[in-house]
């Protein structure tokens, strides 16, 4: 193969032909016979022009890396010596997830020369981030805050789609894109449950509770049709100021305009949609849930996943424990 010329000096990455036609090819593979969402599919490929960029560069075919190139290269997400930003130990494991997925199809396609290198190099140790859960009554304040009219063109429409947005959120884990991909069938009034469609387009039922469900019905009946005059015509639960779904951007916005509404004071981390997720697991736990029975509401893949939520819980109990007990008190 021919080297490119390299990143230009906005960082814009320039590939040769033939990794060109690795990089859709393998992007295909994980579209069609993973069924990865289009999320996933665009931090793989913006993973990947890096790592195939930087392979162009040194004039190396991807099918001939071996196992100590990689490590190199490892090293230069970590410090930005190819020319891009410096990445976190969590976004070098993210990257090199995306680099092991492309040599194994490579090698299981039978283009590799060197078998699978990736095999022979290990995963940056990532330390452990526990996630900042909201007290039961800060969830209040920033659904009673989301539900407030505001001023303008369609405000009051605009607050009962934020509440019941931020209600779903809550009431039943979901993720945001989860949310906004949400179409009026997938809302079952009579069984009080929602299909959820998850990461690789998994398919999940989940019980939904009555504060959820009366927000969306206010929202549904006197909200949504509102927001939909504006538009041509879509199945899409939440919906924009043009009638269009609702996009992530514009949903991250409601959650933060609500937290600041809401006054919340100094927390840990700054709220996001995800933390609602984070509040709802941790309150099941709390309230008794076994850990299997929100790995399933979560769709959470594997328990251990859902078992980082049983570690926030625990810590809230050794802190209860520590304050109340008297044999559990420092210098005791």
């Amino acid at each position: 193969m021919t080297p490119s010329s390299g990143p230009s000096s906005s960082g814009e990455q320039t590939l040769r032909p033939g990794d060109t036609r690795i990089l859709e090819q393998y992007l295909s593979h994980l579209r069609i016979e993973r069924g990865l969402s289009q999320n996933t599919l665009s931090a793989y490929r913006r993973d990947l022009e890096r790592y195939l960029a930087e392979l162009a560069r040194e004039d190396v075919d991807p099918a001939d890396v071996d196992p100590q190139r990689l490590t190199d290269w490892v090293q230069t997400l970590r410090t930005g010596s190819d020319g891009g930003s410096a990445l976190s130990a969590s976004s070098v494991a993210r990257a090199l997830a995306a680099v092991r997925g492309l040599h194994s199809f490579l090698d299981a396609e039978r283009v590799s020369t060197t078998g699978d290198p990736s095999r022979l190099v290990p995963t940056p140790s990532i330390p452990s981030r526990l996630p900042h859960p909201l007290s039961i009554d800060q969830v209040e304040a920033l659904l009673t805050a989301a539900g407030s009219p505001g001023t303008g063109r369609d405000s009051a429409e605009r607050a009962l789609r934020d509440r019941a947005l931020l209600e779903l959120l809550y009431g039943i884990g979901a993720r945001i894109s989860e949310a906004i991909g949400l179409d009026l069938d997938d809302v079952d009034r009579d069984q009080r449950c929602v299909t959820l469609r998850g990461k690789g387009d998994k398919h999940r039922i989940v019980p939904v509770g009555r504060y959820a469900l009366e927000a969306l019905d206010a929202y549904l009946t006197r909200g949504r049709p509102a927001l939909a005059a504006h538009g041509a015509g879509t199945a899409a639960i939440f919906l924009g100021s043009r009638g269009t779904r609702l996009t992530r951007q514009a949903a991250w916005q409601v959650v933060q305009r609500a937290a600041e509404d809401a006054e919340l004071g100094e927390l840990p981390t700054p709220i996001s949609p995800h933390t609602l997720r984070h509040s709802y697991a941790t309150h099941l736990l709390h309230g008794g849930a076994d850990v299997r029975s929100v790995q399933e509401l979560l769709g959470h893949a594997s328990v251990t996943t859902t078992q980082l939520y049983t570690q926030v819980t625990v810590d809230s109990l050794r802190e209860t424990h520590a304050g109340a007990h008297p044999r559990a008190r420092r210098g005791a």
